[in-house]
């Protein structure tokens, strides 16, 4: 019997594959390795052709070929395998059959509970089969949901032959929580000329608008004395990093912001007398603020260090991904696609910008377009993560759908 959607989810998902900022490897960890070995495995036994695993950048990619001479443009769907960085060990997913709205039980021993008081976007799901945590891990829905959905949409090509498409290429990488993935994406072997990271969240989210993302770290080096005889000669390398922190606009900050407005968030602050160290990553969809924010931090750097007379402070700023938008603008091709498939389909397509970034940031720089789909997971990066398995049936129709009306794409007025 083959495998059902909720089963391949469930299998996929008790394996550990969270990343690793502080490893070096491609992949970040071992776990993503192993997944990367399943996946080829299980997409030969699919029947698709081209399976590859590059050692070099942690990427199964494979291919579905064309059963017609005109088929559309090559399009891709690409997926992540790591999770975030919570809990991944021992993942025990749960199924609840027919929810009808009650608190949801993750872990009796724990007096855990999923509560549509705390949560009421669980009451959408009424009469939906849920599959959950067991209240001490993540589900890794994000972005194994995504996963499940690519190969499920192929699934249904692949038993259906006799439905016309053109080529799909697929691909599944490591690292994208940690913001790495995608820098060692091979674009050109991939040679889809449109593709779609599925890696949105609920039914009908659909972005291709996202941050621009900077990350900045400034060092202070301090003086330490005595304090009995610190008068005039101490100086406090915390005090300079709170100044610092208090130099940039209250309201600029994620707690405050949303839409399209930016923010600067200090991420890690550590300091002795003598010496500190702090990290802001720097946000904003505009690429003329966020050149002007980044300016803004080193201004106010070099205030301090004028008003100290040295230069005690120090900053590096480097950039971490842009805005899709600027690429995806060009070409409208894979938004009309998906919001047509989606209408279709009676999903009302919810189009915000995305106050975050994806791979499909790095890759759509790197020459293919790629906006992000939904998976239709909620609750991401923590114990009371869900996805429905009629979720990522809806989202497994859209992509046979966006393939559908992409070897038909004169519809769409693409030649």
């Amino acid at each position: 019997m083959a495998e059902t959607i909720a089963e391949r989810f469930i299998r996929y998902a008790k394996l550990n594959t969270r990343s690793d900022a502080a490893s070096k490897t491609v992949p970040t960890t071992l776990g993503q390795v192993a997944f990367a070995q399943v996946l080829v495995e299980d997409l030969k036994e699919l029947g698709l052709a081209e399976i590859e695993y590059n050692e070099q950048n942690g990427f199964v990619t494979a291919t579905l070929p064309a059963n017609v001479e005109e088929g559309g443009p090559v399009i891709g769907f690409i997926a992540h395998l790591d999770t975030a960085d919570y809990s991944a060990e021992n993942i025990q997913p749960q199924i609840h059959e027919n929810y009808q709205g009650e608190s949801l039980c993750l872990n009796q021993e724990k007096n855990i509970f999923l509560s549509p008081d705390v949560f009421p976007n669980l009451t959408t799901y009424i009469g939906q089969t849920l599959i959950t945590t067991d209240g001490t891990t993540l589900l890794g829905a994000d972005d194994k949901a995504g996963i499940v959905e690519i190969i499920g949409a192929l699934s249904d090509y692949l038993e259906h032959p006799e439905r016309p498409h053109g080529e799909i290429r697929v691909a599944f990488g490591p690292d994208e929580e940690i913001g790495r993935g995608a820098d060692l994406f091979d674009a050109k072997h991939f040679r889809a000329k449109y593709a779609y990271t599925l890696d949105s969240g609920t039914i009908g989210h659909f972005e291709y608008e996202t941050f621009n993302a900077a990350q900045a770290h400034i060092t202070i080096e301090g003086v330490s004395v005595h304090p009995g005889t610190a008068k005039n000669q101490m100086i406090q390398a915390i005090k300079l990093g709170e100044e610092l922190d208090s130099l940039l606009p209250p309201e600029e900050v994620p707690e405050k912001t949303e839409g399209y407005e930016g923010f600067y968030l200090l991420t890690k602050f550590n300091g002795t007398i003598d010496h500190a160290e702090l990290t802001y990553i720097i946000r904003d969809h505009d690429t003329q603020k966020f050149q002007a924010r980044k300016e803004f931090l080193v201004q106010q750097v070099e205030k301090i260090n004028i008003r100290l007379g040295r230069e005690l402070l120090k900053i590096e700023i480097f950039d971490q991904y842009y805005n899709m938008a600027e690429i995806i603008k060009k070409d409208f091709y894979p938004v009309e696609l998906a919001k047509t498939a989606m209408k279709n389909l009676e999903i009302e397509p919810i189009i915000k910008p995305f106050r975050g970034g994806t791979d499909g940031s790095k890759i759509s720089y790197k020459g293919i377009p790629t906006p992000n789909l939904f998976t239709g997971g909620e609750n991401f990066h923590g114990q009371y993560e869900f996805i429905s398995v009629e979720a990522m049936e809806k989202t497994i129709q859209t992509v046979v759908e966006i393939i559908r009306l992409n070897t038909a794409s004169n519809g769409l007025n693409k030649s």
